[in-house]
């Protein structure tokens, strides 16, 4: 009898102790779900800024550093200057200003330009009688009735002649003279000066009523549409780096324009590699072209940037994506959009929530652990599965933090 009673009082215990666990166990579950999963009202969602994006393949690990800055071929730079000495009459355009080819960026004036004009005109009315002269004397040559020395004399005065003509006309030209004009006698008080090239005009060293010497830059002009980035690689990667290779790079002192473009890099690729080091650094550069055209880029802007190498991608997310709790680093993922029911409002009220019957998006708190960062993104290995298309908040994600450790204090 003895033996039953203590049998008994086991068997109570066993019992008791199993679903003590069993609520311990669903207690710890419940809470650990509070935490991890939060839920946010679509005027929250919008007010905080909160940005959903997505989990990307990147290449961090097997690449080049690099840094260097944006460039234009120079076939996409014009330096205008004039030919010859004159003063600056007017002046048609501002820096900043886009401006087509051939058209004018400003008058210049001297009596010098109205000279030149005047001796191709002279030198044009010369020339008709020194070819009749040389075309008679060649003819009496012909029919042996004229002198050597004659007929030398006046062909080489119709050589000289031609030449003359033919360096003024040049002269002309590049002066913008309209030749067909000045050979009716329309002699033109001013040069005009014209945009070799499409572009935007850079700087303008020249005001009205000053001197423009010969050959001295008055206007830059840059066609930003062929532009490229300059990257400097260093001996120790010389023989990693090949044309045909792609290049990701973000600016390196816009923070603002990551933000503009949602934290995307600008992508490229290799088409030429230089031959020669650049002075004393022991650096080549490397020249990508960009495929983002849809970023307003200008020559000059200091880039940093890695030249994919090999094939190593892994999961990646912005930097700002990540954020830390008890010791742990965590992403939140957007698992779902729903509209609130009536019962779930009711429940809600009993929390002293006071919320709006609408749509409620539920964000799920993933724990990852973190690797190499690089241009913004870092590098995660999540604990737990996520889907292929899962969208994760890329911006402010510490507003959710926030509201995930207030659930979880409420429940304290």
């Amino acid at each position: 009898m003895k033996n039953k009673i203590i049998f008994a009082i086991l068997c109570g215990f066993i019992i008791t102790s199993c679903n003590s666990k069993k609520e311990n166990s669903e207690a710890e579950h419940n809470e650990e779900n509070k935490f991890s999963i939060i839920e946010l009202t679509v005027e929250q969602f919008k007010t905080v800024g909160i940005e959903p994006g997505t989990i990307e393949q990147k290449n961090l690990k097997s690449v080049v550093k690099a840094s260097g800055y944006l460039e234009v071929p120079p076939q996409n730079k014009a330096s205008v200057s004039t030919f010859i000495g004159a003063v600056v009459k007017s002046i048609s355009v501002l820096e900043g200003n886009f401006v087509k080819q051939g058209q004018t960026l400003a008058v210049l004036e001297h009596p010098d330009f109205i000279k030149l004009q005047e001796a191709y005109l002279t030198e044009k009315n010369n020339f008709s009688f020194v070819e009749k002269e040389y075309l008679r004397q060649k003819e009496l040559m012909e029919q042996n009735s004229g002198t050597g020395k004659v007929f030398q004399k006046a062909e080489s005065d119709y050589n000289i002649s031609k030449g003359k003509i033919s360096s003024l006309e040049s002269q002309l030209k590049m002066l913008s003279v309209n030749l067909t004009e000045l050979s009716k006698g329309n002699i033109t008080s001013s040069i005009i000066l014209t945009s070799p090239i499409e572009g935007y005009v850079g700087h303008i060293n020249a005001n009205i009523g000053a001197y423009a010497e010969p050959n001295k830059t008055l206007f830059e002009i840059t066609d930003n549409t062929k532009i490229h980035c300059d990257l400097l690689v260093y001996e120790k990667d010389l023989f990693k780096v090949k044309v045909g290779q792609k290049v990701n790079f973000i600016l390196a002192n816009q923070p603002e324009h990551q933000e503009e473009h949602n934290s995307e890099t600008i992508e490229g690729e290799i088409f030429g590699i230089n031959k020669s080091f650049e002075n004393d650094t022991k650096a080549l550069i490397v020249h990508a072209s960009i495929k983002n055209e849809h970023h307003e880029l200008i020559p000059g802007i200091y880039v940093n940037g890695i030249i994919d190498v090999g094939e190593q991608t892994s999961l990646a997310v912005p930097v700002d994506a990540i954020v830390k709790a008890d010791g742990k680093e965590w992403i939140f993922i957007v698992s779902e959009m729903h509209t609130a029911t009536e019962h779930e409002h009711s429940e809600k009220e009993d929390k002293d929530i006071k919320e709006e019957l609408g749509d409620i998006y539920i964000f799920k708190m993933v724990e990852v652990i973190t690797g190499v960062s690089d241009l913004g993104f870092i590098e995660i290995t999540p604990i737990e599965r996520i889907a292929d298309n899962a969208k994760v908040v890329i911006k402010n994600p510490f507003f959710i933090l926030s509201k995930a450790k207030e659930g979880e204090g409420g429940e304290e």
